[in-house]
């Protein structure tokens, strides 16, 4: 019988983990994340916000650029961070880069009353994604809507549109619960009641709603609504891991502001060892063939102890 979560018993997450691995990752130096690094696994620093942000913004870029008519492709991208989209937009009026053999694939969406929200919806997703990149872009030059895909409640299509092109990075960040996108670790109970899913299972999953993890709230309302828990949605549907593995590359990045310095530690280490385990769903991707980690240097902290 694995431990019981130390912050909600009812679900499985990384505070379930034997204290072996959680001490072990909290001991990690800056210089000990970069030595993580494998064979289909790169971790990078970046020294400035500026360098950072502008990489980040890149990878839309240089994805963007390498569609054609004969082979379509693009990127899927996260809502957090979300600094990186305004100069995705600058980027692509600034070349003339014109999207419209591109593809988009927003990562998740939030439900209520078995719907996803409506596209005004404050905290949305796609909203955020249209102010504050799409709408910046000269009309021209912008992709034709069908090539932009945002997950439904009935996500038929959006599941499909995997298949019409290439996505060539899967960006994203890390959430506290350790997940990319909303791959939150699962509820405990029925088959799951005793052991977590097995990693073998959890790759399985694709596009799916979900329930999502009390951290999760709790997160979205401190980085999203100031706080206002009351306002943050329960449940949402999100890509999976199948999707995920469709994508040539997964590029997470962490400004140290969506997870704590303890949390950027224990999912590099999962994944610079090959720790497999759907309580930290991050460290499923140690089983992907390219995976990135980006680090702001500033944002990486310690897990020291500081009284406040």
């Amino acid at each position: 019988m694995a431990n019981y979560s130390k912050i909600a018993p009812d679900w499985w997450d990384y505070t379930t983990l034997d204290r072996e691995i959680l001490d072990d990752a909290a001991r990690l130096s800056a210089d000990d994340l970069l030595k993580m690094s494998r064979p289909g696994f790169s971790v990078k620093f970046y020294d400035t916000v500026e360098d950072f942000y502008l990489a980040e913004a890149l990878e839309y870029i240089t994805a963007w650029m390498q569609a054609t008519e004969e082979k379509p492709c693009g990127i899927c991208g996260p809502i957090g961070p979300t600094e990186q989209l305004p100069l995705v937009a600058r980027l692509v009026n600034e070349l003339n880069l014109n999207l419209r053999h591109c593809h988009f694939w927003s990562m998740d969406e939030w439900v209520i009353d078995g719907k996803e929200v409506e596209p005004g919806f404050p905290l949305g997703f796609q909203k955020a994604v249209w102010d504050l990149c799409f709408s910046k872009i000269r009309p021209e030059l912008l992709m034709p809507k069908e090539n932009m895909h945002f997950p439904l409640f009935d996500a038929t299509e959006y599941i499909k549109s995997w298949d019409l092109a290439d996505c060539l990075v899967m960006q994203g960040g890390q959430g506290e619960t350790k997940h990319w996108a909303f791959n939150d670790p699962v509820k405990r109970e029925g088959k799951y009641k005793d052991h977590p899913p097995t990693p073998e299972e959890y790759r399985q999953l694709g596009t799916r709603y979900v329930n999502l993890h009390p951290i999760t709230l709790m997160q979205n309302a401190r980085t999203s609504g100031g706080g206002t828990v009351q306002n943050v949605p329960s449940e949402a549907i999100t890509v999976g891991p199948v999707e995920t593995w469709k994508s040539k590359k997964v590029s997470i990045w962490h400004p140290g502001h969506h997870d704590n310095p303890f949390g950027l530690r224990l999912s590099t280490l999962m994944i610079g060892k090959k720790i497999a385990d759907s309580r930290v769903p991050m460290s499923l991707l140690a089983d992907h063939p390219n995976v990135q980690f980006n680090f702001l240097r500033s944002g990486i902290g310690a897990c020291d102890v500081e009284m406040h």
